[in-house]
């Protein structure tokens, strides 16, 4: 079983980073796409993941995660296909194929979202699976960031024929390269990851599954038995709630943040740059969630990502020109000890029968409260833009009124934890012992 945790880290970096990411929207408006159809595939996708990602969790615990895996990454293999060798010229011929390829990337992510972890964390040993499993997330989460990182520079660098051009010239080649040439360079390059990942999800071993797992459930009666489950118990919706929260706030910044350097006088060149830089914050991020988890109660750990929230929407009300892009940091620093946190707590109360389930429904509620959140994001940035027809304006006033919106949302889910889900919180998240992650006793004071 131990090949699995490392197969399975190379698994989550040939999934995720994808070299197209840098120029996402640019690509599809090369490919013939237009602004509205851009939206469409956006929401294609969107809709793809959230009727999927429970059903594919449910399917994981019941047919075995391994075979989901190998779906998921079987399923990357034939959308890169499709956007890679799709003839051009044909515009809705490009933009069916696009719809299609959407849709099997949303299956995709469903599948792999909670089969994957799941099969890691239950091919570690019972007795040391609260102790490891931080650890593999930290070293997860570290060379994510750098593959983050490497893929934003080198997928925007081979989307460049005048860079493309200017290399082959110094090693002593003619470079001719137009941008129809390198067009599909980012997704050749996918392409070869995703067939990379499907190599290593067949070198998967399946866990031995649990005795009391019941073989004849259908999948719909796995749904709605683990979502009874959750209901009962408060400390694991808490944790999701708790997620959900945060994480919907954060994206809403992460998704328009080009916007935001733009309003703060940052150059466009230096976007690419700075979004690698922000992914290598990642590298730093989860040794210190790793200390956390391990020395301090989950009341601090959360407190601390509740702070750098809420003091990066405060810095970015301010919009100030150029530093502002240092708020940002506070962001990732959140988010990235949002994630380690959710998945080392949430892991820790689940049993192995019904664990990639649990996951796929914090994976639904977390999409479906970022989609609400953005829901809502847009009607205020209309109330805005009424009687102004500065786009810019409008979100330049929306900044302020987004930690109103974040305490408004902690401040119920607080209320309702202490009232429903704070007597559940187990002991040793209260009290962690030090010595289990290797720290002095010292530290647990």
């Amino acid at each position: 079983m131990d090949r699995n945790i490392p197969l399975f880290t190379a698994f989550r970096l040939l999934f995720n980073a994808r070299f197209y990411y840098p120029i996402f929207a640019v690509i599809q408006l090369d490919y013939g796409l237009t602004m509205a159809q851009f939206a469409i595939l956006n929401a294609v996708w969107a809709v793809s993941i959230v009727l999927l990602e429970v059903p594919s969790g449910a399917l994981a615990d019941l047919i075995g995660r391994k075979r989901m895996v190998v779906l998921a990454s079987v399923l990357m293999v034939l959308e890169m296909a499709l956007i890679a060798f799709v003839p051009l010229g044909n515009t809705t011929l490009v933009f069916w194929v696009w719809v299609i390829n959407r849709v099997l990337s949303g299956a995709a992510e469903a599948a792999a979202s909670g089969a994957d972890e799941a099969l890691a964390y239950d091919s570690i040993p019972a007795e040391d699976q609260k102790t490891r499993w931080p650890r593999v997330l930290s070293r997860l989460m570290t060379l994510s960031s750098l593959a983050f990182v490497v893929a934003m520079l080198v997928g925007a660098a081979v989307y460049d024929p005048g860079l493309l051009n200017k290399v082959i010239a110094f090693f002593g080649g003619e470079g001719d390269l137009t941008k129809e040439s390198v067009l599909r360079f980012p997704v050749y390059l996918t392409l070869a990851t995703a067939v990379c990942a499907v190599v290593v999800s067949l070198a998967m071993k399946e866990p031995e599954r649990d005795s009391g797992h019941d073989e004849s459930c259908s999948m719909w009666g796995e749904i709605f038995a683990v979502g009874k489950w959750i209901l009962q118990k408060p400390f694991v919706y808490a944790i999701i709630l708790a997620a959900l929260v945060h994480d919907s706030v954060v994206r809403l910044f992460l998704t328009s943040s080009s916007e935001y350097y733009r309003l703060i006088d940052i150059p466009v060149a230096w976007f690419g740059p700075i979004g690698a830089a922000l992914a290598g914050l990642g590298i730093f991020v989860p040794k210190i969630a790793e200390w956390l988890v391990g020395n301090r109660s989950i009341r601090t750990n959360y407190t601390f990502v509740s702070a750098a929230t809420i003091l990066g929407l405060l810095g970015l009300a301010f919009a100030v020109p150029v530093w502002g892009v240092l708020f940002a940091v506070l962001f990732r620093f959140g988010l990235g000890l949002l994630n380690f946190f959710t998945s080392n707590y949430l892991n820790a109360e689940v049993d192995s029968r019904r664990r990639a389930t649990v996951l796929s429904f914090k994976g639904l509620a977390l999409n479906v409260g970022f989609g609400v959140a953005s829901g809502l994001y847009a009607l205020l940035l209309a109330a805005l833009r009424e009687g102004d027809e500065k786009t810019g304006t409008a979100f330049r006033e929306s900044l302020y009124w987004l930690p109103g919106l974040f305490l408004v949302m902690l401040g119920a889910f607080l209320i309702w934890f202490f009232r429903k889900a704070n007597r559940h919180v187990p002991e040793e998240h209260i009290h962690p012992d030090p010595s289990e992650s290797g720290s002095s006793p010292d530290a647990k004071k």
